[in-house]
C-alpha cells in the first residue's frame, strides 16, 4: 500500500472545493427540516443524554411514530453547530463540505491497496465528482453517510493491519476495528456492514484463497484427509471475533429500537405492501434502477418514491430483463473475481464487495425501507463502482492503442460529472428549487407535487400551492396526505366548507378496523392527523364542540400513544369549560411524554382555569427546567408572580421578563410588563423607559399609553402626559378612562374648562351611567357658574351612586352655595379644583390598566399534516392562531386589585382635602 502525499490531497481537496463550493448557498430542505430546523434535541437546553434516546429527527425512540433511525452522533455534529452558528445553513453545509474532502482522501488511501497509484488517483477523482453524491453532501441530513464512510473506511484500513509476521494476530488493529464499526453504527446503520467487507478481505485477499481452493480445503478436512490449516485457523478466529462483535452491536441495535421495526406505508414504498410476485420482481428490479444512476447521473431526482417506479406485477413485463442482464453481469464478475487468482480478481472482489454490503440495509430484500431508491444511500457503493471504472480504465489505457482515447474518455467523464455535480448543487438552494427539479424528472410521485405545494404554502402562496396539492390528488387519487394538505389550505383560504370536504375524502381514505389486526401497522402515524385537523376545523363552531370531541377520542382509540391527540384534546376541553378533564387528558399525554415542555406550560394553564395558581407556578417551573427559553412559560409565569402580590416573588418575575425580551425583542407586551412591574416597585423611571420601549414597537399599545401617562400624572409630570393621552384617544377615542385623565389635567393644570367638558361629554355619550365622569361635569359646571345645573347634576349622579357619601358632601357645599346667594367663581388653589373648605371636587382616575394584551396562554403542537415533504416532522405551532389575551385567573386577579386601587385613591384624595 504506497502513501497519499500532500499533491494528491490538495488535488482532491480542490476538486471537492471547486465542485461543492456553491452548496454553500443553499438553504435547509426536504429532510433538513425535521432533523435540523424542528429537532429540539440540537438545542443547549436540550440535556446531552437526550440524543441517545431518541431517533435521527429528535422523537423518542419508544414511540411508535419514531423511524428508529438511531444516529447520536450525527445528531451531535448538527448541534456542535448549532451552539457556533445556530441555524445559519452555511456552517452545516461547510462542514459537511469538509467531511466529503476526508472521506475521498481516506478512499484514496483504501484504492491503494488494489490499485496502482494512478489509477487509485483517478477512483478517488471519480468518487469526488459523481453527481449521485449532491444528495449526501449537498443536502445536510447526509451528512450521516459522510459521518459512517469515515470510520467505515477507517475501520477496514485498521482490519488490514491485523496479519502480522508468519500470518500471526494482532489483536490492537482488530480492537480499534471494533471500535470504529460502532462508532460508524452510531452515525447511521450501514456502518456495520463493513465487518463483511473485512470478513472477505481476510479470506480472500490476506489468505489468498480462492472459491475452489476454500472448496477444497474444506472437502479434505470433512472427509478427515487432512487438518485445518494453521493459517486457516487463525483466520477462523479473527472471523469469529469478528462475527461476534457484530452479533452484539446487532443485539443492542435491536434493543435500542426495542424490537420494533418502524411503520412505512404503500405511501412509502409500494412494492413493500405488495402480493408475490410483484414484491421481489420489483424489489429485484431496483437493483439495476440504482447501478443505472451510478452508471449514468443525468436524471437526478430527490425523492424516488409513490409512483416514481410503477410496479412490476407480471413476469411478462420488459423491465424483467434488466434485472437479468444486471445479475448476469454481476455473476460473472463474481465467478471471475472468487475464481481465479491474481490482482486483478482481488480488485474486482473488494470493488463487489464496497458495492454490494453497504447496499444491503437499504435494497429492501431483508426488510423493507421508507424509500423506493434513495441516491445518498448510494454514497459508499459507489466507491466500489469507482473502484471497477478505474480498474476497467486502467487495463484499457495499457493497451498502447486505445491509450489517448482512454485518457480523453475519463477527462470528458470527470469533467462532465463536475460540471453536472455543479449545477445540480443549486436545485439544493430552496424546496421549491429542490422539488421543481424533481418533477422535471418525474410527473408521476404524488409526493413531489405536495411538497412544492409545500414550499408555495411556507411563502405564503395558498393560491398556487392549492393547484400542486389539488395536481397530487389526482396523479394520487388515494393518497390521504394530499387530501390533508388541501384541505389545510382551503382552510388557510378561509374556505372552511372546502377544507372540511376535503378532510372528510381523506378520512374516509384511512383502513378500516380490522379485528384482530393491529391498526397501527396499516398507516402511517401522521396520517391519524387527519381527525385532528377536522376536529381543529369544526370546532370553531360552538355547536359542534362534543363533535370534534368525538373526533379526538376516535384518533386516541385508534392509537392509545397518540400524544398530539391528548394535547388538541385538553385544549378543546378547557375551551369547552371542562377543566378537570383537561388536566387529565395532559396527564395522560405526559405519561407518554415527561421532556416535553410545551405539556407541562399547557397543564399549568389548567392549573390557573383551577384556581390553583401555586400549581400553576410548579408547572411553568417545570416547562422552564426542561426548556429555559419556553418564551411562553417565562412571560405567562412572571405575569403569575407579579398578580400574586408577593413582594418576594417579583424579582424572579422580573428576571424571567428579561429573559423573554432577550428571547422576544420585539414583543412590545415584555416590555410593558416590565414597566407594570418598575410601577409597583415605584422605580418611575426604569418604568417610563420600558414603557417607551413598548410604544416604539407598538405605536397603538392602549395599555402602555394610558400607563405612561399615568405615571406622568402620579408625578407631578401632568403636562408630558396630555400628548401621550391626545396619542391614546387617537387610537381609542372611547378610551373612558383616557378621557377621565385629560379631563382632570385640562381643569386641574391647563385651566381648559371648555376641553374637560368635551371630554367628561364624550364619556357620558358612550356610558350614561358613569359614575366618575358623571360627576366631573357636574365640577364642570360648578366651575362655569352654573350652580342650579351643578345641583341637578350632581342630584343625578348621586341617584347612580347613592353610597358615595363624597358625591353627597359635594352636593351638600352647593346647596349651601346657592341658599347663600353666592355666585362668584371661588378662588382657586393652583393646580387644585376645590371648594371653600379645601376639600377636592374631582377624585383621580389613578388606577393602572389591566394587561388586556398579554401573551396567548395555551400552545399545543399542530397537526396539519406535511408529511408528504418531511415525513418526520413535528410541528410546534399554534393552531388557532387566536389574538394573544390573558388568563381568567389572571383577570380576575388584576380586577380586584384595581377596585382596591381606584377605591383608597378616592378616599385618600377626600381625606387629604379635609
Amino acid at each position: 500500500m504506497a502513501d497519499i502525499n500532500l499533491k494528491e490531497v490538495t488535488l482532491i481537496v480542490g476538486v471537492v472545493i471547486a465542485c461543492y463550493w456553491n452548496s454553500l448557498f443553499c438553504g435547509f430542505v426536504f429532510d433538513d427540516v425535521s432533523a435540523i430546523l424542528d429537532n429540539k434535541d440540537l438545542h443547549p437546553s436540550t440535556p446531552l443524554k437526550t440524543l441517545f434516546q431518541n431517533d435521527f429527527w429528535g422523537t423518542p425512540m419508544s414511540e411508535e411514530r419514531s423511524h428508529k433511525s438511531y444516529r447520536p452522533l450525527t445528531v451531535l455534529t448538527f448541534r456542535l453547530n448549532y451552539m457556533f452558528s445556530e441555524l445559519n445553513p452555511m456552517s452545516y453545509h461547510l462542514l459537511n463540505m469538509i467531511f466529503h474532502a476526508m472521506v475521498s482522501v481516506v478512499f484514496l488511501k483504501v484504492c491503494k491497496l488494489f490499485l496502482d497509484n494512478k489509477s487509485g488517483l483517478i477512483a478517488a477523482l471519480l468518487f469526488v465528482v459523481h453527481p449521485v453524491h449532491t444528495e449526501a453532501v449537498t443536502g445536510v441530513v447526509g451528512r450521516a453517510e459522510l459521518l459512517s464512510s469515515i470510520f467505515f473506511l477507517a475501520a477496514f484500513l485498521s482490519y488490514t493491519k491485523s496479519k502480522g509476521p508468519d500470518n500471526s494476530i494482532v489483536w490492537t488493529p482488530i480492537a480499534l476495528t471494533v471500535i470504529l464499526v460502532a462508532i460508524a453504527t452510531l452515525c447511521k446503520e450501514q456502518g456495520i456492514t463493513v465487518v463483511g467487507i473485512c470478513c472477505v478481505y481476510e479470506v480472500f485477499i490476506a489468505q489468498g484463497y480462492t472459491l475452489p481452493l476454500l472448496c477444497t480445503t474444506a472437502a479434505q478436512f470433512l472427509r478427515g484427509k487432512s487438518s485445518i490449516p494453521f493459517c486457516l485457523l487463525q483466520t477462523l478466529i479473527k472471523l469469529i471475533v469478528l462475527i461476534f462483535s457484530t452479533l452484539l452491536l446487532v443485539v443492542i441495535r435491536v434493543q435500542v429500537i426495542q424490537s420494533q421495526l418502524p411503520v412505512f406505508t404503500r405511501f412509502d414504498n409500494p412494492a413493500a405492501v405488495s402480493p408475490t410476485p410483484t414484491r421481489q420482481l420489483t424489489f429485484n428490479y431496483l437493483l439495476p434502477v440504482n447501478a443505472w444512476l451510478l452508471l449514468n447521473p443525468s436524471d437526478l431526482c430527490c425523492d424516488w418514491t409513490m409512483g416514481t417506479i410503477p410496479l412490476i406485477e407480471s413476469f411478462l413485463d420488459i423491465r424483467n430483463l434488466a434485472t437479468f442482464a444486471f445479475f448476469c453481469f454481476l455473476g460473472v464478475l463474481g465467478i471471475f473475481s472468487l475464481r481465479y487468482p491474481g490482482d486483478s480478481s482481488k480488485t474486482v472482489l473488494m470493488a463487489l464487495c464496497l458495492i454490494a454490503l453497504p447496499f444491503i440495509p437499504a435494497s429492501n430484500l431483508f426488510f423493507p425501507v421508507g424509500f423506493v431508491v434513495a441516491e445518498r444511500v448510494l454514497y459508499v457503493p459507489s466507491m466500489g463502482f469507482c473502484i471497477l471504472v478505474a480498474h476497467g480504465w486502467q487495463k484499457i489505457s495499457n493497451k498502447s492503442a486505445f491509450k489517448k482515447l482512454s485518457w480523453a474518455c475519463l477527462s470528458v467523464v470527470i469533467l462532465t460529472h463536475a460540471l453536472k455535480t455543479l449545477h445540480r448543487n443549486w436545485d439544493w438552494e430552496s424546496e421549491y428549487t429542490l422539488f421543481m427539479s424533481a418533477l422535471k424528472v418525474n410527473k408521476n410521485n404524488a409526493k413531489l407535487w405536495n411538497n412544492v405545494g409545500h414550499a408555495l404554502e411556507n411563502e405564503k402562496n395558498f393560491e398556487r400551492a392549492l393547484k400542486y396539492f389539488l395536481q397530487a390528488t389526482h396523479v394520487q387519487p388515494d393518497d390521504i396526505g394530499a387530501h390533508m394538505n388541501v384541505g389545510r389550505t382551503y382552510k388557510n383560504l378561509n374556505r372552511t366548507r372546502e377544507a372540511e370536504e376535503s378532510y372528510m375524502m381523506a378520512k374516509s381514505l384511512m383502513p378500516q378496523i380490522i379485528p384482530g389486526k393491529k391498526y397501527a401497522a396499516r398507516i402511517a402515524p401522521n396520517h391519524l392527523n387527519v381527525y385532528i385537523n377536522l376536529a381543529n376545523l369544526i370546532r370553531a363552531n360552538e355547536s359542534r364542540l362534543e363533535e370534534a370531541d368525538q373526533l379526538y377520542r376516535q384518533a386516541i382509540s385508534m392509537r392509545p400513544d397518540f400524544k398530539q391527540a391528548y394535547i388538541s384534546r385538553g385544549e378543546l376541553l378547557l375551551k369547552m369549560n371542562k377543566p378537570l378533564k383537561a388536566k387529565e387528558a395532559y396527564l395522560k399525554a405526559l405519561e407518554l411524554d415527561r421532556n416535553n415542555a410545551d405539556l407541562w406550560y399547557n397543564l399549568a394553564i389548567v392549573y390557573i382555569e383551577l384556581k390553583e395558581p401555586n400549581e400553576a407556578l410548579k408547572n411553568f417551573n417545570h416547562a422552564l427546567e426542561l426548556n429555559p427559553r419556553h418564551k411562553l412559560a417565562l412571560f405567562n409565569s412572571a405575569i403569575l408572580m407579579q398578580e400574586s402580590g408577593e413582594v418576594k416573588l417579583r424579582p424572579e418575575a422580573r428576571k424571567r421578563l428579561l429573559n423573554y425580551v432577550n428571547e422576544e425583542p420585539l414583543d412590545a407586551n415584555g416590555y410593558f410588563n416590565l414597566g407594570m412591574l418598575a410601577m409597583d416597585d415605584k422605580k418611575d423611571t426604569e418604568a417610563e423607559i420600558w414603557m417607551k420601549k413598548a410604544i416604539k414597537l407598538q405605536a397603538n399599545f392602549r395599555s402602555a399609553l394610558f400607563n405612561l401617562a399615568l405615571l406622568y400624572s402620579q408625578t407631578a409630570k401632568e403636562l408630558k402626559a396630555l400628548p401621550i393621552l391626545e396619542e391614546l384617544l387617537k387610537y381609542y377615542p372611547d378610551h373612558i378612562k383616557g378621557l377621565i385623565l385629560k379631563g382632570d389635567i385640562l381643569m386641574n393644570q391647563k385651566k381648559d374648562i371648555l376641553g374637560a367638558k368635551k371630554c367628561f361629554e364624550k364619556i357620558l355619550e358612550m356610558d350614561p351611567t358613569n359614575v366618575q365622569g358623571k360627576h366631573n361635569l357636574c365640577v364642570v359646571y360648578f366651575e362655569e357658574k352654573d350652580l342650579l345645573k351643578a345641583e341637578r347634576c350632581l342630584v343625578e349622579t348621586l341617584s347612580l351612586a347613592p353610597h358615595e357619601e363624597y358625591i353627597q358632601r359635594h352636593l351638600n357645599i352647593v346647596r349651601d352655595k346657592i341658599s347663600s346667594g353666592f355666585v362668584e367663581q371661588p378662588v382657586l388653589p393652583p393646580g387644585k379644583n376645590t371648594d371653600e373648605e379645601g376639600e377636592n371636587l374631582i377624585p383621580a382616575e389613578d388606577v393602572k390598566e389591566i394587561r388586556s394584551e398579554s401573551r396567548p396562554t395555551q400552545i399545543t403542537e399542530t397537526s396539519d399534516d406535511k408529511s408528504q415533504s418531511k415525513p418526520n416532522k413535528q410541528l410546534q405551532k399554534n393552531t388557532d392562531k387566536e389574538v394573544p389575551q390573558k388568563t381568567k385567573d389572571i383577570k380576575e386577579i388584576e380586577k380586584k386589585r384595581v377596585a382596591a386601587l381606584k377605591r383608597l385613591e378616592e378616599i385618600e384624595r377626600i381625606l387629604n382635602g379635609e
